[in-house]
């Protein structure tokens, strides 16, 4: 049968979408309307959706099986997907008849809707980059899978407690997921430790992975790809009975728990040597089943390894999934009985490395005891490539032993350890940064050693991020006004078509309708007073990011409000979002002192309608569509030279939010875009921060010569805000790795510029729509199609 037109027609009626909400309901829930849940309407509204989803992906998978085509495949530690039931009604043109449906058999729309679970897949920018590209790659039909891994509980669910931290479980599948494809019968075998012996690589301990997948429908188009997920599962019978009858209950199920804590959390805690291992563990795991599941993809239409790389590129994102490397060489060379010299050949011409970082403690190293203990075989592979790649350095550049040292996959000091960056660069065919100035910094500094050996194997990819999300989903108010401006919908699938907005920044009549719409954004969030600046700081919490800095601007408000209320400026609320990985104290110190300044912000008369601080807990994909389009102010203040691109600035710039930031990472080219009068630009430079950074900084001396500086340390350190103050003022006083005492003044200087402004409202909308209409470039259909001409190279199939 032909799959493109054989398959049973799915109803595209009101009456008959109802139908199959019924239909679903009795034979696939096994309930009735009566006696239904709200959360056995949301199943089967998920599964109503869900097959038409799969009926255009019958489709695809038979159109791609036919063309036989070159693949993308995406290897990624983590997807931040979102919630998917509105972003699916969307893609499956269901987004009037499901609310009908529900209707007309007695549910609530937003109550079912707000069942909609995000999936505990991903963390912060590395993985919502990730399922932006992979939005975009079935919007401009390439086929493509992404791999990744099914975690149990994700990173955590992050509550305060006291003003701290607290990680508690993400338990995101207690309720099941009604948008998964188990497939069970599909396993791999993945093994660890053991020894290598004359009959090759013998593991001591076997799991198996178990699959599923989930559909990644593109927009506008019938084509629907998938990410596939690993689960791991103990690869033998994994309760004992015998134990079990003894009262040795954890006994009884001690191989199982030891194999699924493999799949169990996302980024373990790594402050402990079974936690670093279980992350080696799960890095091999996500890497070894998604390349048998490639090869066995491959050998579907073929059976010539010289077609591999042809018919395959693999993108490696970031240094988590670089064990591929060895990992198929093994599998080549073990399995496949290739020779050394093609099996290089093909690896290297397979797989592409993007890199998301300058921060050295960011590029993974692991010990080689660790990972000889653990992987055998993969450091024997590994010490062969690093004798190939020292020769070929020793032969380009003779009596150079700072680039052999530099170069080589093994660190000796202090410790060996294997620099997993160094073979990123090393097994693969492009090598891309995720913004200009990041690009350009990896050449110059992180890889320059590389880069003299390999000039044509560096490039730049610019991320992005879909506005079918962050602003038809998440803004439709906006989005609506913006259609009706540009006279179609047609911006959705080419962005650079926002710049159409640019002429109607002078009409006054839509400025104010501009303006009414990000009022009632702000008035949906909920915060209070919508006329008040929404000043935003909305990312992952580390001390490079600098949200210390931010809160040393809300004490010198606050602290102006208490001796010199004239100098406070304009009503504001400042909100601040995002976690700190559960070992990184320093930036939970600073998420505790955030939370110490909001409540006594919130305490003092002194800030009624004038400054309000706060701090949601569990920031993620939800509550950024929450966040994102009541955004005034957004804040991009990192160090320069730190942040690789960023794309929350994308979304809030996108959403018509003014930039504060630093020339870092993506701000340099939202600022080209959006234009220099529009973004308020403070700080150093990349340039000027390293020449500090490497000179004899003295952050005292900053403190010494600013009055507000130092009555804003000053409260910290006397422990106005608690004992958590006192040591984020012992960080910056000491040593302040990342200038923000330098960047002090510059920042605060420009915060009170960015007050002017928001007093003259006609400037600041005007400014606002700019920052829209500059903003196309900044789509991650940009980012795929300049992928696909400087690295992956392969075509659209339409099915």
């Amino acid at each position: 049968m032909d799959l493109r037109n054989g398959l049973r027609p799915l109803g595209s009626t009101p009456a008959e979408f109802e139908q199959d909400l019924l239909s679903n309901l009795y034979y696939r829930r096994g309930t009735t309307v009566e006696s239904a849940s709200a959360q056995d309407a949301y199943e089967t509204l998920a599964l109503t959706v869900r097959d038409r989803l799969a009926a255009r992906r019958a489709r695809t998978a038979a159109a791609h099986y036919e063309t036989n085509p070159r693949w993308v495949y995406y290897l990624s530690a983590e997807y931040l997907l979102g919630p998917q039931l509105e972003q699916n009604l969307l893609y499956s043109g269901t987004t009037d008849l499901a609310p009908a449906a529900l209707k007309a058999l007695g549910f609530s729309p937003e109550e079912v809707e707000a069942l909609d679970v995000e999936p505990g897949l991903g963390n912060g920018g590395l993985g919502r980059l990730a399922a932006c590209l992979l939005d975009s790659l079935a919007t401009l039909d390439i086929p493509a899978v992404g791999y990744g891994i099914r975690y149990d509980l994700g990173i955590f669910k992050q509550d305060f407690e006291n003003g701290e931290q607290v990680e508690k479980p993400d338990d995101w599948t207690f309720q099941g997921d009604p948008w998964e494809f188990p497939a069970p019968d599909d396993w791999q075998t993945v093994g660890f430790y053991g020894y290598v012996g004359p009959e090759g690589w013998v593991p001591g301990e076997i799991v198996h992975g178990e699959p599923s997948h989930l559909l990644v429908p593109g927009y506008g188009t019938e084509t629907v790809n998938i990410v596939r997920l690993w689960r791991a599962r103990a690869a033998q019978a994994s309760f004992d009975l015998r134990r079990f009858s003894a009262g040795q209950y954890a006994e009884a199920v001690q191989e199982a728990v030891k194999a699924e804590n493999i799949s169990k959390v996302l980024y373990p805690d790594d402050s402990t040597e079974m936690g670093r291992e279980l992350r080696l563990k799960q890095q091999y795991f996500l890497v070894s089943c998604s390349l048998r599941d490639i090869i066995r993809r491959f050998r579907f239409r073929n059976s010539d390894w010289s077609d591999f790389p042809v018919k395959t590129v693999i993108q490696l994102n970031d240094t988590h999934p670089t064990l591929a490397i060895p990992e198929l060489m093994r599998l080549l060379v073990d399995e496949e009985k290739l020779d050394w010299e093609q099996a290089w050949s093909l690896v290297r011409q397979t797989f592409a490395y993007t890199c998301h970082t300058l921060l050295p403690e960011a590029l993974e190293t692991w010990p080689v005891d660790m990972l000889g203990r653990l992987l055998p075989r993969h450091l024997e592979i590994i010490y062969r490539i690093n004798a190939e790649l020292l020769d070929e350095v020793r032969a380009t550049f003779p009596d150079d032993l700072s680039r052999v040292r530099n170069l080589s996959l093994i660190q000796e000091e202090p410790q060996r350890r294997v620099r997993m960056a160094n073979l990123a660069v090393t097994g693969t065919f492009k090598v891309n940064g995720v913004a200009e100035l990041h690009s350009q910094l990896l050449t110059s500094t992180t890889f320059a050693d590389f880069a003299a050996l390999w000039p044509d194997k560096f490039t730049n990819v610019t991320n992005g991020v879909t506005p079918r999300r962050f602003v038809r989903l998440a803004n439709p108010g906006l989005s609506a006004l913006i259609t009706e401006g540009l006279g179609s919908e047609d911006w959705l699938r080419d962005l650079s078509l926002l710049s159409g907005l640019a002429p109607l920044a002078d009409d006054a009549s839509f400025r104010a309708r501009w303006r009414s719409e990000k009022r009632h954004a702000k008035s949906a969030l909920g915060l209070g007073d919508p006329g008040a600046m929404l000043d935003v700081m909305i990312k992952r919490f580390h001390e490079y990011k600098r949200q210390q800095l931010k809160i040393l601007h809300v004490i010198t408000l606050y602290q102006r409000l208490q001796s010199a209320p004239g100098r406070f400026g304009v009503p504001r609320t400042v909100l601040f979002g995002g976690k700190a990985a559960p070992a990184y104290y320093a930036a939970k110190s600073i998420i505790k002192t955030i939370n110490a300044v909001a409540a006594a912000v919130a305490a003092d008369p002194k800030s009624s309608g004038l400054l309000r601080v706060v701090f949601p807990a569990n920031y993620n994909v939800t509550l950024a569509e929450k966040i994102i389009p009541a955004a005034d102010l957004s804040e991009q203040i990192s160090m320069a030279g730190k942040e690789a691109s960023g794309t929350g600035n994308m979304k809030l710039a996108l959403n018509g939010a003014l930039t504060i930031g630093t020339l870092d990472g993506a701000n340099v080219e939202i600022r080209d875009r959006v234009g220099a009068d529009n973004f308020f630009l403070f700080g150093l430079d990349a340039p000027a921060a390293l020449s500090l950074r490497s000179g004899d900084y003295q952050p005292r001396s900053y403190y010494e010569a600013d009055d507000e500086l130092r009555a804003a340390l000053d409260a910290l350190s006397n422990g106005v805000f608690g004992g958590a103050g006192q040591e984020v003022a012992q960080s910056l006083l000491g040593r302040d790795e990342y200038l923000t005492l330098a960047d002090y003044r510059s920042y605060i200087d420009k915060q009170d510029e960015v007050a002017a402004v928001w007093q003259n409202q006609e400037r600041w909308t005007r400014m606002s729509i700019l920052n829209t209409a500059g903003s196309g470039f900044f789509s991650s259909d940009r980012t795929v199609s300049d992928y696909l001409e400087r690295i992956w190279r392969a075509s659209p199939v339409r099915p």
